[in-house]
């Protein structure tokens, strides 16, 4: 079989068969999510562990060929948008994990729907993705990412991945990582103040806030009497842990209420 891969919908085929089995123990005895399954070679090793396999691909000429190649009793294919699945057609209620060697220009959406929805994953990122999520205060990857995906996951790393073990080959290596969601729950506006602040993440704090202060909508002297009581303010945003920019975000929203 050679399938062309489809550049606008980020195709990389897995060809490692050690990399698609270490994955695939995760999904033992569990009912697992795939999405954008490509030509199956983790979703052979999933159908052989797992109690069920739901895998969503999206490119009708490779839900076609698993289709007619891939017939096991504990596999259900779909051939749709990952995302335009309702949680019906997921039975969302019954998955236990997700785990795919997903698109990278997914990867953030996919993050996000995790989050949203509570349910821990086995994921084959981009290298430098994986570096941004995992990166501490000070550290110059130090990212938006970084803080929301400290705040929302706790997140083991699981092993690399080079570019070889793809094809077509991409120009990086990838990273296969744990995530499990936590439990405390990011409000929109929490995540927007932090996004706002993180855009200005080498200035002082307060000089990031009054940077964003029409996007605020906060009065000045409320932000001058907050900048006094709080030493925080004088630091460099890049240096303020992803719990306390977390506080601190609290407090901005409370003043614009």
């Amino acid at each position: 079989m050679n399938f062309k891969a489809n550049k606008k919908l980020g195709q990389n085929f897995l060809t490692n068969k050690n990399v698609a089995f270490a994955e695939a123990a995760h999904g033992e005895d569990k009912v697992v999510l795939e999405i954008g399954p490509g030509k199956g070679i983790l979703t052979e090793e999933l159908c052989n562990v797992a109690k069920r396999v739901i895998a969503i691909e999206k490119d009708e000429r490779l839900y076609n060929y698993l289709s007619s190649s891939l017939q096991r009793a504990n596999l259900t294919l779909i051939n749709k948008d990952f995302f335009d699945c309702t949680e019906e057609e997921l039975s969302l209620d019954s998955i236990d994990i997700l785990i795919a060697n997903i698109p990278y220009n997914l990867s953030s959406k996919v993050i996000s729907w995790l989050y949203e929805h509570k349910l821990e994953a086995i994921l084959c990122l981009q290298k430098e993705f994986v570096e941004h999520m995992l990166a501490t205060e000070g550290n110059k990857s130090y990212s938006k990412l970084s803080v929301m995906s400290a705040l929302s996951f706790k997140i083991t790393p699981m092993m690399k991945v080079p570019k070889r073990s793809f094809f077509p080959k991409p120009k990086v290596d990838s990273q296969v990582i744990f995530i499990k969601p936590k439990e405390e729950i990011i409000s929109k506006k929490e995540e927007e103040i932090i996004s706002l602040i993180m855009q200005h993440k080498k200035k002082l704090l307060k000089n990031a806030v009054l940077d964003s202060k029409e996007n605020l909508n906060i009065e000045i002297k409320e932000l001058e009497k907050l900048f006094l009581e709080n030493p925080s303010y004088n630091k460099r945003v890049f240096k303020l842990s992803p719990e306390r920019l977390s506080i601190l975000s609290k407090e901005l929203l409370e003043l614009q209420k």
